[in-house]
């Protein structure tokens, strides 16, 4: 059925399925199917409710309804004054099915069967991504009008690689005040998140001749590969219940990345011994450390544990992100760089066109400086304490085993009976529509045998509607006991 529309100039052909319950579910169906498959793309303005009904010869409450449900699953938005419009995929749909690449190809790195139909998820407990819904539209909105509006026009222009002197003024502030850094606009360098900075840093030490760098084992398997992938050789640091042990350091390593302030994946503090004796490494050979302080603000159960850097700001490198607090795709981070380190970074920087966007600098300068995003922080530290109880709790009815790990970040972690059992939830945990994550099943061991196994749970990362639900569906899976 062709459809014209001269409200928003758009032409639709959908067909509606008879039998397919009725001429609502049958709309649904079909404006689901172009959405699918591309046809109807993100952003695209669909007619008005009264305008569809016309063309299509359905009541508007009909077409009403149709629309809300799409919006409901994440199909459509909708903006008062703007219309509806096709939203991106709904949360756990894949590239795929719409034609594009998907994001991470999971079915791939769990084993599990790449073909078949595209699924879509319920409910997602990866870790290390933050509550999107909680992103703060309208804050971040003002800031970006007032930057736009209030900004010198020089700061247009082709910027400093370092980036734009507000928000570097605005993250030594901020970094001071809440991490214990030692820090000045000056040390500041802006990057597009900690692992656009952990490439840069990466090929700024190749650059300068190191060769080999250690890693906390478990720890992300992107991380690995970044570092791999600059030239540099890996040696794996133990981690027990202190954090990663600096006795495994071998001759020849020149540079250590570590999460002190929670360890990733295993939620363990680096103790104060280790921390002195990671820092005098370091001063003693000429070596450095990157404290990658992802969740540095998200602790629960008391005052969070002061950066690392401040024991030794000549030798440690602080990595900070906004992704964790406001969401992974802002791309922005910083880097607190030693002196020594700063040109060499710069340097890298420029030849690779790392720059990261003006107009986003200088709005996160803003949302900052205005006290908004501690506002905001404060916030989801409230809503990720209380998730973090109820998971512990609802857990605590179908397992004996407690979480691992201090009650901080974004996710805990859950240890399993063994490697076959965890692929085997993650699995089951797919086929209930549940994203999990495993120490195995993605990859976190450095050298997998006979290491300890555990899901992932980040509790942050579904929405606040989707949050019982999540819970609801975990429980069931570890009751089925696969």
């Amino acid at each position: 059925m062709g459809i014209g529309h001269g409200g928003s100039g758009l032409d639709l052909h959908l067909e509606l399925a008879k039998n397919a319950g009725g001429v609502g579910r049958a709309l649904e169906a079909a404006l689901r199917e172009a959405m699918r498959s591309g046809r109807l793309a993100p952003g695209v303005l669909l007619p008005g409710s009264r305008s569809l009904a016309a063309d299509l010869g359905l009541s508007r409450g009909t077409v009403v309804q149709v629309y809300a449900q799409l919006a409901a699953e994440g199909w459509l938005t909708g903006t008062p004054g703007s219309g509806t419009r096709v939203a991106g995929l709904p949360a756990g749909s894949t590239g795929e099915e719409r034609g594009g690449e998907p994001e991470h190809d999971e079915r791939t790195r769990t084993g599990l069967a790449a073909d078949g139909p595209a699924r879509r998820w319920e409910a997602d407990l990866r870790p290390g991504r933050p509550d999107l819904s909680s992103f703060p539209r309208g804050a971040w909105a003002s800031s970006v009008r007032r930057a736009v509006s209030m900004a010198d026009a020089a700061l247009f222009d082709y910027g400093e690689p370092a980036g734009v002197p507000p928000l570097r003024a605005a993250v030594a502030d901020y970094v001071s005040r809440t991490r214990g850094a030692r820090v000045t606009a000056g040390s500041v360098v802006i990057t597009g998140g900690f692992s656009s900075g952990l490439a840069l840093l990466a090929r700024t030490f190749h650059r300068l001749g190191v060769r080999r760098a250690a890693v906390e084992d478990p720890c992300l398997r992107r991380h690995r590969e970044m570092l791999c992938a600059a030239g540099l050789g890996l040696d794996p640091l133990t981690v027990d219940a202190e954090g990663a042990d600096p006795s495994g350091l071998r001759d020849g390593t020149g540079v250590v990345l570590l999460t002190p302030a929670h360890q990733h994946p295993r939620g363990v503090v680096l103790a104060p011994a280790r921390r002195a004796a990671f820092v005098e490494w370091a001063r003693r050979g000429d070596g450095y450390l990157i404290e990658d302080d992802y969740d540095g603000e998200f602790r629960y159960d008391r005052q969070p544990v002061g950066a690392l850097q401040a024991l030794g700001p000549d030798r440690v490198v602080l990595g900070g992100t906004a992704g964790k607090a406001l969401a992974p795709g802002m791309r922005i981070g910083w880097l607190v760089t030693p002196p020594a380190l700063r040109e060499p970074l710069l340097e890298v920087i420029e030849e690779t066109s790392a720059a990261v966007p003006v107009i986003d600098q200088l709005a996160l300068a803003d949302l900052i400086a205005r006290g908004d995003y501690d506002r905001h922080i404060r916030r989801l530290r409230l809503v990720y304490r209380r998730r973090r109880t109820e998971l512990a709790e609802r857990l605590a009815t179908v397992t004996a085993t407690p979480l691992e790990g201090v009650s901080a970040g974004l996710h805990a972690l859950l240890p399993v009976d063994s490697a076959d059992r965890e692929r085997r939830l993650v699995a089951a945990g797919e086929d209930a529509g549940l994203r999990l994550h495993g120490l195995y099943t993605f990859g976190y061991w450095h050298a997998p045998s006979d290491r300890p196994a555990a899901l992932v749970l980040g509790y942050a990362s579904p929405p606040q509607h989707a949050w019982r639900r999540s819970l609801d569906l975990l429980t069931a899976v570890l009751q089925a006991g696969p």
